[in-house]
């Protein structure tokens, strides 16, 4: 008996554990989830190569703008497709 429920266990934390590996990588892309810091570094260097200027605090909203509306045409042609302006 001992050795049914031994197997059994094993049977349900192997199913388990392939449960929770697949859950892990079956997830869609979430665009809440928390970035890394080497995220945050490219994306800010992304950013900057478009124009932006995070010191520059007299055009702030339209420097901002222009090199969010740049970034996001880039990404889109990596992406394959086309954002016209």
């Amino acid at each position: 008996m001992k050795i049914v429920s031994l197997v059994g266990l094993g049977a349900l934390l192997a199913a388990v554990s392939m449960s929770t590996a697949f859950a892990q990588t079956s997830r869609p892309y979430d665009p809440s989830a928390p970035l890394t810091r080497a995220q945050v570094k490219a994306d800010l260097a992304e950013w900057r190569a478009a124009g932006y200027d995070p010191l520059d605090w007299i055009d702030y909203p339209d420097n901002a703008q222009r090199a969010g509306r740049i970034v996001a045409m880039r990404r889109a042609q990596q992406m394959g497709g086309g954002m016209s302006q």
